[in-house]
């Protein structure tokens, strides 16, 4: 089996989920470097790889730039703050490098859109990290509604009911920033809109929403609400918190229709609580990991290897990546505007700069 070679940009919190996800599929990637600004948090990765990979020694950069100049790379993986996404992920495309990248894969539809167009232009692939597309139970809601069980579809929600506090903010700078990472909605509820978006099975025509700065931390919103209308006229709810006290309490996806109502909740929508279609009543729970990751990056990495292999499309393309990100971005300009607004989106969280006065909240 051919191994791919692949750098891992980005050595944060999140990098654990891609050191996993290539211990897990050891027999298709040959790890050989790690980047990162901060040159302390390189060595402690490449030390842990080095765990797994017997005999094999990680190279390390302060700059991701020079380590795409100098390895002859297949793959990276890009687990940066969000603002430098598309950058990054732009660069890699330029050496025609496969790239798996964290959500979201941009900050604005324009980059979102480069990337698109990017990608279609290159021999490289793209994924993006929506883990939570591979859940027993999501993956079981999708064939019900692609086998069309539900009948019409009338309406669905996502509720994402989690904390995050200061101390998780001092962690990082770049946290609930508008220039580099949105608020709750762009960074915690992401997943959960793109699977709101991917169930109901229509294109989004027009969103109305609100946010709230609660507590104050930082620029962006701790708190989100919107109502989508899709073409096929249903509709989409969303709730989005961070100031679930005391700790994280779910992820929710309800969907509603003529023939069926399906609740799948769970940290991270992983336990279904409801499976009612056709007069039947399913009693199986999958599988309830108790982390809000769950082992979803090891099914990405499976899946796009294959891809790249096989020369085929990966489960989650670009442009679904996008999908999220514009609802998100919709969300944001409707609350701008004080209005319904339309879809397609053009806009970018750096135009929100300003929404909520400094150190006071709820101002708008």
């Amino acid at each position: 089996m051919r191994k791919l070679k692949y750098a891992l940009i980005g050595c944060g919190r999140i990098s654990n989920k891609h050191i996993q996800a290539i211990v897990a599929n050891r027999n298709k990637f040959l790890p050989v470097a790690c980047a990162d600004i901060i040159l302390d948090r390189t060595q402690k990765v490449a030390a842990k790889i080095e765990k797994y990979f017997q005999g094999i020694k990680i190279k390390t950069y302060s700059s991701y730039e020079k380590m795409l100049e100098n390895e002859k790379l297949d793959i990276v993986a890009i687990a940066t703050f969000s603002g430098n996404h598309a950058e990054i992920a732009l660069r890699a495309l330029d050496y025609d490098i496969n790239v798996i990248c964290e959500k979201p894969m941009a900050l604005s539809t324009e980059d979102c859109d480069k990337i698109i167009e990017k990608e279609e232009n290159t021999d490289a692939k793209l994924t993006i990290c929506m883990q939570n597309r591979f859940n027993q139970s999501i993956l079981k809601l999708k064939k019900a509604i692609q086998q069309n069980k539900f009948g019409k579809l009338y309406h669905g929600q996502i509720s994402v009911r989690w904390n995050r506090n200061v101390d998780y903010y001092n962690q990082a700078e770049w946290r609930k920033t508008w220039k580099n990472d949105g608020g709750a909605l762009m960074n915690q509820c992401s997943h959960g809109i793109d699977l709101l978006q991917w169930m109901m099975g229509g294109k989004p025509k027009a969103v109305y929403g609100i946010i709230k700065n609660y507590r104050g931390i930082r620029e962006a919103e701790d708190f989100g609400s919107a109502i989508i209308e899709f073409d096929n006229n249903s509709i989409g709810i969303i709730e989005g918190t961070v100031n679930t006290y005391p700790r994280n309490l779910e992820m929710k996806l309800s969907i509603f229709g003529e023939k069926g109502t399906v609740v799948i909740g769970g940290l991270a929508v992983n336990y279904i609580e409801t499976w009612r279609i056709n007069g039947k009543e399913f009693k199986e729970n999958c599988m309830n990991p108790q982390n809000i990751y769950g082992d979803g990056h090891l099914l990405v990495y499976d899946n796009f290897y294959n891809a790249i292999i096989n020369n085929r499309n990966p489960y989650i393309k670009p442009a679904d990546g996008k999908k999220a990100v514009e609802i998100i971005l919709g969300v944001y300009k409707s609350f701008k505007m004080g209005k319904k607004v339309n879809f397609p989106i053009d806009f970018s969280t750096k135009e929100m700069i300003g929404t909520f006065r400094s150190n006071e909240s709820c101002l708008k």
